[in-house]
């Protein structure tokens, strides 16, 4: 498929038209990204490494079928939301700080960490703070995958690499973001470094009805969709991938969990 790309000089608009159809996003916006609109396959194509495990013989199906989705361009963050940045926020509406922070501030030399430790709620708060929200699982997926469908990883089949991405690290914990490959969207630490929250609630069974377009979860839930694993995560783990899907709280707070936000790729 033929595809042409025309860029105003404002160096605002990418149009890229599709045989007759047209998808429209803005280019990059200070540490924003665009993921063009489109579809893909949302959903597990790979065996679990241990599902034939004799004392584990029922892994939870819960990222099948897999399904055909459509979602609209957007905005993402080209990283995860940094101690830096929350801080800013912090400071602006006197939020409370991560728990970890001694007398309320981040730890020096840890500016560009991912910050950790923040609930649901937090990271809504900081998002609608900075004009954004939270990706929804479909969107966070899309963009973990990039432009070519069906990735078990944000770079392919291979397993990963301490040069892909951050895990493992039973006794560290995160690294300064986008120290690691990015994915051919542009973003960083998609898998490792970070769980991310999206918005969507928790439904075991959401993928097999869930609406091609757009879908934006279950109504209500008990608990939280987070995606992409961490540092504390082994790398023959299945949670390091783009499909796993993890669950919490609402009100989790955890020294591995973090956010990134999004925003529309609208003509404003």
């Amino acid at each position: 498929m033929k595809l042409q790309n025309y860029t105003v000089r404002t160096g605002l608009l990418l149009a890229a038209i599709f045989a007759g159809s047209v998808s429209i996003a803005f280019a990059q916006d200070g540490g924003l990204q665009v993921v063009l609109g489109g579809e893909f396959n949302r959903g597990r194509t790979h065996e679990w490494p241990d599902k034939d495990l004799p004392w584990y013989p029922n892994p939870l199906n819960d990222d099948t079928p897999v399904k055909r989705l459509r979602v609209d361009a957007f905005l993402m963050d080209e990283a995860e939301v940094t101690n830096a940045r929350y801080a800013a926020f912090v400071s602006a509406t006197q939020h409370k700080p991560p728990f970890h922070w001694v007398k309320g501030h981040l730890a020096k030399g840890e500016e560009n960490f991912p910050v950790v430790n923040v609930s649901w709620d937090d990271a809504v708060a900081f998002c609608a703070w900075d004009g954004k929200r939270l990706p929804t699982e479909a969107e966070w997926e899309h963009a973990c995958r990039g432009k070519e469908d069906d990735k078990k990883y944000p770079w392919g089949a291979e397993d990963p690499t301490e040069d892909q991405a951050h895990f493992g690290s039973q006794e560290g914990g995160p690294v300064a973001v986008c120290s690691k490959a990015r994915n051919d969207f542009g973003l960083c630490d998609m898998v490792g470094n970070a769980w991310e929250w999206t918005s969507d609630w928790y439904g075991r069974e959401y993928y097999a009805d869930a609406p091609a377009e757009n879908p934006q979860g279950p109504q209500l839930g008990r608990y939280r969709v987070m995606r992409g694993g961490s540092w504390f995560d082994k790398p023959a783990s299945q949670f390091l991938t783009c499909s796993y899907r993890s669950w919490t709280r609402q009100p989790e707070r955890s020294p591995n969990i973090g956010f990134r936000c999004v925003k529309p790729a609208s003509a404003e």
